[in-house]
């Protein structure tokens, strides 16, 4: 009896906070985030055809390759198209990257604007050259439209219209472009020694990461301000097992193979990384919830309620929201004999990390090491990197970011949100404390499926928008 009374009560005290929620949920308001670009046709013709030119010259690059010529000669190209920015503005070129000085009325709290002028090889079959810049159904194609010379070109035309204005800004800003970011290469971090060198420290650095993103959570439509607050770490593991190999007719238990794949699967469906809310996250779903409806808009405007459900099931209904909430292992290679009917002495498993704060690089890889010696297998780690810190949401350089996006893109809802990818921002962090990855463009499912891909492209009419956005971030008159 006892123990009925006490199934009652706990149902009772459910069904009052499951009530108090809706209500809750009742008096939310329901809000549409309706931003949809309606630029002057004059103003997309000429950005397009910028950022086509940008296109055309291939910035490939390739890890620990000497490419600075290849580099000099696009550098030729941005300054036929920003030739106010090269002659007034302070140049410094290191091996390739890039780092204009625009003095403004005071050196204190300076501004970084940057994006990386290199991009991944283009494979596969497209539907326009990868190179060839064109401009077709209302977007511009190639390679690095919208990852990201989309941002480069942004950024250098603001300045440039700034100054043909005869603007001076209130604060000095610099603009940042490195030639190594596609593959973490150390042109960002050279250019970071040259501000250290010379006793920088930017009140706020703008990289790309984010963007305006079409319908960020499955249910919510509309096009969304996805501003990065931090990045998650990484690294690259390699797990080999042994044996003395032997014929295949004759197969040993637990070959190499096997331990391999043993170790695959209780990875993939033991649960070996901790969950948690971070909370940039609950502050995101927080912010989406008047957009969502009535469903989501239950669970993610009562987090208080619905936080240790959404942490079971968001891995299972979103890769995207999965990866927020917890380190991530992904297989990614795999070896074993070179015949059929061998044995294999050697099997190796290649695999990509990507730490939690909550559980960052060295307890993630103490887990993973835990397990591979539970599996006989060795494990050397590469290219490893912690998270990055996290931006101050409530501060005042996060908040002008967010006022700029509202003043720039009207009806445009803006969000924090956690970079499950890597940049080179995370290099400025030992010189700025606000570092926010936002690239003022619309990134569409298209646009999302051709980064990195086949048919890489940018919506024309979304380049304007770009261009005032950081028109207005350098003039918003920083403290």
């Amino acid at each position: 009896m006892i123990v009925l009374w006490i199934l009652c009560g706990a149902a009772a005290l459910l069904l009052i906070l499951l009530g108090a929620a809706v209500i809750r949920t009742l008096r939310m308001p329901s809000l549409r985030s309706d931003y949809v670009p309606h630029p002057d046709p004059e103003r997309v013709d000429r950005y397009a055809e910028k950022l086509s030119r940008m296109i055309q010259y291939e910035t490939v690059s390739r890890p620990d390759t000497d490419l600075r010529e290849k580099f000099l000669g696009f550098h030729r190209v941005l300054e036929e198209l920003f030739p106010l920015v090269h002659a007034r503005l302070e140049k410094t070129e290191i091996d390739g990257n890039l780092l204009f000085r625009w003095p403004g009325k005071s050196p204190e709290k300076p501004l970084v604007l940057m994006s990386h002028q290199d991009v991944v090889p283009a494979e596969g079959e497209w539907k326009y050259p990868p190179f060839s810049g064109a401009i077709a159904e209302g977007k511009v194609w190639g390679r690095g439209a919208s990852d990201t010379k989309c941002s480069v070109m942004a950024f250098f035309q603001a300045a440039e219209e700034l100054l043909e204005e005869g603007y001076v800004p209130e604060n000095d800003v610099y603009l940042s472009s490195s030639c190594t970011e596609e593959w973490a290469g150390d042109g960002c971090p050279k250019l970071v020694d040259e501000m250290e060198r010379r006793g920088v420290r930017p009140w706020l650095v703008c990289d790309e990461g984010g963007g305006i993103i079409t319908e960020p959570v499955g249910g919510i439509h509309g096009n969304f301000a996805m501003v990065g607050v931090f990045e998650k770490g990484k690294a690259d593991v390699r797990l080999s097992a042994r044996s003395q190999g032997g014929h295949a007719s004759a197969p040993m238990k637990h070959s190499p193979a096997a331990r391999l794949a043993d170790f695959i699967h209780e990875a993939e469906h033991r649960r070996i990384f901790r969950r948690r809310m971070p909370p940039e996250v609950q502050a995101m779903f927080e912010t989406l919830a008047p957009y969502a409806s009535f469903p989501l808009k239950l669970v993610f405007g009562n987090m208080w309620l619905f936080r240790p459900l959404l942490l079971q099931v968001l891995p299972m209904i979103s890769a995207q929201g999965g990866a927020m909430i917890r380190t991530t292992i992904a297989f990614t290679m795999l070896k074993g004999s070179d015949a059929y009917n061998v044995m294999p002495q050697e099997a190796s498993l290649g695999a990509n990390l990507r730490f939690i704060p909550h559980q960052g690089m060295e307890a993630s890889l103490k887990i993973l090491r835990k397990l591979a010696k539970k599996h006989k297998l060795e494990m050397e780690v590469f290219h490893a990197s912690d998270c990055s810190a996290a931006t101050d949401i409530h501060g005042e350089a996060f908040q002008t970011v967010q006022r700029v996006i509202g003043e720039t893109f009207p009806g445009c809802a803006g969000s924090p949100y956690v970079m499950t990818g890597a940049t080179d921002a995370r290099n400025y962090e030992r010189i700025c404390d606000s570092v926010v990855r936002f690239a003022p463009v619309i990134y569409g499912p298209e646009q999302m499926r051709g980064m990195h891909g086949v048919n890489e492209n940018i919506e024309a009419n979304c380049l304007p928008g770009a261009v005032d956005f950081y028109r207005n971030l350098i003039r918003c008159g920083r403290p």
